[in-house]
């Protein structure tokens, strides 16, 4: 008779942990369902990824109902030849430690590029907010600026 005990207490020893490994997959997977895209939408897990090619197709709406806010691309400034005579900005945009790195690059600029003007600023409002002036500030006085982050 002890070999009919030992067997259910190995076939519910196992159960036990197959159950755990299921319960814990079924959590794992509603962590993934919270997963944000980088437009600031839930992907609710992998299927998601359709998301673009929805966009892509004109749809306006994921399988949420969630609306897909519209991209419009835009191209980089062309890069500079030289920054000889010209005015650098470095923009701290309110991350932590990004003030201080961008004075360790100031530093740097002054050191291996003396030709070089840099204007040290901090972005008004948090990281998020938009700064008007100080983009117009740049626009008229600046040929190229370092947007800023630290940590």
């Amino acid at each position: 008779m002890d070999y009919i005990a030992e067997y259910w207490n190995e076939v519910i020893y196992k159960y036990y942990w197959i159950r755990r490994i299921d319960m814990a997959k079924k959590r794992s997977k509603k962590v993934l369902d919270s997963v944000l895209n980088p437009q600031g939408l839930p992907t609710h897990g992998a299927k998601s990824s359709s998301i673009y090619l929805k966009e892509a197709a004109g749809v306006t709406s994921d399988q949420q109902g969630q609306p897909i806010p519209e991209i419009k691309p835009f191209t980089i400034a062309p890069r500079l030849n030289t920054l000889d005579g010209r005015t650098v900005y470095l923009v701290d945009i309110g991350f932590g430690g990004g003030y201080e790195f961008l004075k360790e690059m100031q530093g740097w600029f002054s050191k291996k590029m003396p030709g070089v003007k840099t204007v040290l600023k901090r972005k008004a409002g948090n990281m998020f907010m938009d700064d008007p002036d100080l983009w117009a500030e740049i626009k008229e006085k600046g040929a190229a600026v370092v947007l800023g982050v630290g940590g």
